[in-house]
């Protein structure tokens, strides 16, 4: 196939092909049975774990250039109109390794996705490694995720507390920390998950202002602040096995 000659659409439909193809010569019904009683009988499944379709979509794919913009965003919403859910997972597979060739408007092709067969499976992978890689890329957007945070969609305000996740020592702990104050009494659990897990993260790079903001909190759910906790306490004790392993310590000792 002539991807340079071809629309968007027609690149769309040869990706789900390969990939149903693909899939189909190791799917395990069994499996797949179980995977969509994990998932809460939410979505069906084809039956084929992470590693197997990760090497098996590689391989479908491999001769296919670097997709346009267009071209991603019309993969992507195919993929996530299929009814298994293999087929929503290898879209968040394509949308990570090129997600470089977005620009800001992007942003609401990555908003029909979060709202659209939304639970955390694809939610997380999204905020993680779309949503998160997009707007460090184009710092205007981060006004967007400022938007997104109050909104009355569960998965939508997730999404903004997560879109940091992988952004390490150069999270805006400011900003985190105002989105987790700002949700802080909400009742829903997975926006309590949300701010622990997104403060966890943080901790490992600055336990210390992750440990006074949850002092200066106690709005903050105990499942929140449970996960946060456990981020500050291991960041703390790599810390001082690290200092403890030093020859001026152990000499000390």
């Amino acid at each position: 196939m002539d991807v340079a000659a071809a629309d968007a659409d027609e690149v769309a439909a040869e990706v789900v092909g390969r990939l149903r193809s693909a899939f189909a010569t190791e799917a395990d019904a069994e499996w797949a049975i179980g995977a969509a009683s994990y998932m809460r009988d939410q979505f069906p499944f084809v039956g084929i774990r992470t590693p197997a379709r990760r090497r098996l979509g590689k391989e479908a794919l491999a001769d296919l250039p670097t997709p346009s913009e267009s071209q991603l965003a019309a993969m992507a919403r195919a993929l996530w109109q299929q009814p298994e859910r293999e087929f929503q997972y290898a879209g968040c597979d394509l949308l990570s390794k090129h997600i470089s060739v977005a620009g800001p408007t992007f942003i609401d092709v990555a908003y029909e996705l979060v709202v659209t067969k939304s639970w955390w499976d694809t939610v997380d992978a999204l905020a993680a490694h779309t949503v998160g890689p997009l707007v460090r890329r184009h710092l205007q957007l981060t006004s967007v995720m400022d938007d997104w945070v109050g909104s009355d969609d569960v998965w939508v305000a997730r999404t903004a507390i997560l879109h940091q996740l992988t952004y390490r020592a150069d999270t805006d702990g400011d900003r985190l920390f105002a989105y987790c104050r700002l949700r802080a009494t909400d009742t829903e659990f997975f926006i309590r998950k949300a701010i622990g897990w997104a403060l966890r993260t943080y901790a490992a790079h600055e336990p210390d202002r992750v440990a006074s903001f949850l002092a200066d909190t106690p709005s903050l759910s105990p499942l929140s602040v449970r996960e946060a906790t456990k981020g500050v306490d291991r960041a703390r004790r790599r810390s001082v096995s690290d200092g403890a392993g030093t020859p001026a310590n152990r000499h000390a000792r």
